[in-house]
């Protein structure tokens, strides 16, 4: 089958070299380079990274409705369009193009969890679990029909990272084994209940409040570590919760104040409980162990943590 790919990200990478695997990729489309690092030199996607081991065509426009890339792409006489995490907008020109339409690899279980961001909404809210769609794109916000879906359980330890890596892995399988049944496979209808959004998240969001019940804080710092970081602040100085457990024990202290900072991590009160920091990140520095974090670095225990926010 004559695939045209279109991805970006690490886990859109694995799915092409799944793909690749089994059919023929015509053209991969990806994201430009964009600056990086402190020098801010261009750096390719990982897809393109992917592409240009595998010896496959790069396309990197900046929009698809242009009618130029549409001629081009049209031109491959595709079967399938694959789509994953690709970040540019496919107009309906574009849709139309491969004889079986285009699909969308989804890390969620549609119709909850449409949009940017489903992998840490699912951790954040507390879900017990997610998955894998493979869904046929429409012009809606991952409104289209699916053609399968894969269960994922959400472990209660469970870090962005993993179910990451977890989903990466089983949307490339589940995507080989749809595209070999093409066209016979029928895709049904979402549900039209149970629509949830997981929206982009912001830096602002990512800030921990200690008003907050303790599970809920323990689901946002495994949520949104590696980005964009959940975050407290400590006499004017931003930090970094980078590993942190919460315990169901009462306490009468004012949320946020630190009860413990030694070599067994640094406690501190919530709403309705502690949180355990163990791994931590001061500003410009690396991520430590709160071990080696307090052997060059100070918290009082009674201080309050995210007083002020001046420096963040």
């Amino acid at each position: 089958m004559k695939v045209i790919f279109a991805g970006t990200p690490i886990f859109a990478a694995h799915a092409l070299n799944a793909i690749n695997n089994e059919h023929e990729v015509v053209c991969v489309l990806t994201q430009p380079d964009r600056p990086s690092g402190r020098g801010m030199r261009l750096k390719p996607s990982a897809v393109k990274e992917m592409a240009l081991k595998l010896n496959l065509t790069v396309r990197q426009p900046e929009t698809l409705k242009n009618a130029d890339i549409q001629k081009i792409l049209s031109d491959y006489q595709a079967d399938v369009m694959v789509v994953v995490a690709y970040g540019l907008l496919l107009p309906k020109a574009v849709l139309d193009i491969p004889k079986h339409g285009c699909l969308n690899i989804h890390a969620s279980l549609l119709p909850r969890w449409r949009g940017a961001a489903p992998i840490q909404r699912a951790i954040e809210a507390g879900d017990k679990e997610t998955g894998i769609c493979i869904m046929q794109m429409d012009e809606g916000l991952d409104t289209g029909d699916v053609l399968h879906r894969s269960i994922c359980e959400i472990g209660s330890r469970e870090t962005v990272a993993t179910l990451h890596d977890k989903l990466m892995l089983q949307g490339a399988i589940d995507i080989v084994a749809i595209l070999q049944q093409l066209p016979d496979i029928k895709p049904q209808p979402q549900p039209t209940e149970g629509i949830t959004y997981a929206k982009k998240i912001g830096k602002d969001e990512a800030r921990i409040n200690w008003q907050k019940s303790a599970q809920y804080i323990d689901r946002q710092i495994r949520a949104f570590t590696p980005f964009p970081g959940a975050w407290t602040t400590y006499r004017d100085r931003l930090l970094k919760i980078h590993c942190a457990f919460y315990e169901n024990k009462p306490c009468n202290e004012p949320a946020g104040t630190i009860l413990q900072a030694d070599n067994d991590g640094i406690v501190v009160a919530t709403s309705d409980g502690l949180i355990r920091i163990t791994e931590i990140q001061s500003a410009g520095s690396r991520k430590l162990s709160v071990r080696d974090f307090l052997s060059g670095n100070h918290l009082a225990v009674g201080d309050v943590l995210g007083v002020s926010i001046e420096s963040a």
